[in-house]
Parts: structure tokens; C-alpha cells; sequence
């Protein structure tokens, strides 16, 4: 191999090492099966999330793993992989791969980085199974207004029955 595709290499595991750094979350999938026209559509919609998917040599993605102390998603870098990642948050390019996966079973969640630890495929449902932040907003807020309104509803029937006594 030629000295200057070693040098090229090696700025690509070094520009990976820096991208896995800076993102929240990092998901490996295997998308063979998938069409051009569904990773097309996966693109698309990842990328309205804050989200990107690269296809990035399990040669490269292996020796950032190493480098940054990753060595338990060595196992999952067979294959055609792909490799998403979320750009503003912690779980939007897990759930976004795996309703993706609901509806195209061939794409196959594999593991991925969450806030730098290595999670399992396990792990990586689980964390897409949360609900979305705003949908957590709106429960804590509905959490904290359901005891004022039953306060509300009980000073109404108190102020009521001393009205029906008068």
C-alpha cells in the first residue's frame, strides 16, 4: 500500500475518532437489503432529525473504535454497515432506525454509542423506546397540573357547600 493512501487512511480514522467525539449517539445498522430509493428515504428522514447516516469502512470504524477505547462493538463490524449519528441529541437516530426497522425488517440495528458508552442491540431498543423529549415535557406538565386542579375542584365543592348552607 502506498504511503499516500496509509496518510489517507489514517486522516479518516482521525476525522471519525473526532465526529464520534462530538456526537451524542452513535448507531451501527446493516442496511444490505435495502433499496436505494428506502436508504434514500432513511437519509431523508435522519437528516430532518439532526441526524446523518455514512457508510464508512469497517476497517476505519474498527481502528477509531480501538483508538477511543471502544473495543466491545468490534464484533458488530462485519458486514455491510452503515453508521448514523445524532447530532443534537442522545436518542433521535435510535428511534428514528428503529421505526425505520418496523416497517423494513432487513435493516438490522446492531449497537452504537450513547453519551460515550458502548451499548448492546438491547440497549439501543430500549433507548428508542423512549418517548420523545416533547412528549416527556408534556407529561412532567400534566404531572404537575393534575394536583392544582384537583385543589381547584376541591375548593369549588367547598365554596359550594358553604353557599348551599348559608
Amino acid at each position: 500500500m502506498s504511503q499516500a493512501a496509509i496518510e489517507r487512511k489514517a486522516q479518516q480514522v482521525e476525522a471519525l475518532v473526532e465526529k464520534i467525539k462530538q456526537t451524542p449517539a452513535v448507531v451501527m445498522v446493516n442496511y444490505r437489503g435495502l433499496t436505494v430509493e428506502e436508504v434514500t428515504n432513511l437519509r431523508s428522514e435522519l437528516y430532518a432529525n439532526d441526524c446523518e447516516l455514512k457508510v464508512i469502512k469497517n476497517n476505519i470504524t474498527r481502528r477509531a473504535a480501538e483508538a477511543l477505547g471502544y473495543d466491545a462493538l468490534m464484533d458488530d463490524l462485519v458486514g455491510p454497515n452503515a453508521v448514523a449519528f445524532s447530532n443534537s441529541d442522545s436518542v433521535s437516530a435510535a428511534k428514528i432506525l428503529y421505526e425505520f426497522a418496523k416497517d423494513h425488517p432487513v435493516l438490522e440495528l446492531k449497537s452504537g454509542i450513547v453519551d460515550g458508552e458502548v451499548m448492546n442491540l438491547d440497549q439501543i431498543n430500549q433507548l428508542a423506546q423512549i418517548p420523545s423529549r416533547e412528549a416527556l415535557l408534556t407529561m412532567f406538565a400534566g404531572g404537575l397540573l393534575q394536583p392544582i386542579k384537583e385543589v381547584a375542584i376541591g375548593l369549588n365543592m367547598h365554596i359550594e357547600n358553604l353557599e348551599s348552607n348559608q
